[in-house]
């Protein structure tokens, strides 16, 4: 009595999931992996649709306040879409630039030098 309505959880896993997928592929674009953008790109794809049949959904309802606030919410994934595949982030993560382990301590002061 008084818990949350069953069926709630599932629609919490999903929102979550594409939660991490965002942050994912952010994180991988922020430190130049390969295919970064990729992720990121399908992060802002995934609710972009979702968003999209919210709002067929309540236009099919008749319901054109909800309508609007719906397309509202699309800058978001229409934003991050938009700057995930310009050709700088491509060019920035793609496969043969990706960052290198960093050098040792030693070796990077050159202590390891012969005279």
């Amino acid at each position: 009595m008084g818990g949350p309505a069953p069926g709630w959880g599932r629609y919490l896993a999903v929102s979550a999931a594409l939660a991490l997928l965002a942050v994912a592929g952010a994180v991988l674009v922020w430190l130049g992996r390969a295919r970064g953008w990729l992720v990121l790109a399908v992060a802002a794809a995934l609710p972009l649709l979702l968003l999209l049949g919210v709002a067929a959904l309540f236009g099919a309802l008749g319901d054109e306040s909800s309508v609007g606030w719906a397309l509202l919410l699309l800058v978001g994934p229409v934003g991050c879409l938009a700057l995930a595949v310009r050709r700088p982030i491509r060019d920035w993560t793609r496969p043969g630039r990706a960052t290198p382990p960093p050098l040792p301590a030693a070796r990077a002061r050159g202590a390891g030098r012969a005279r």
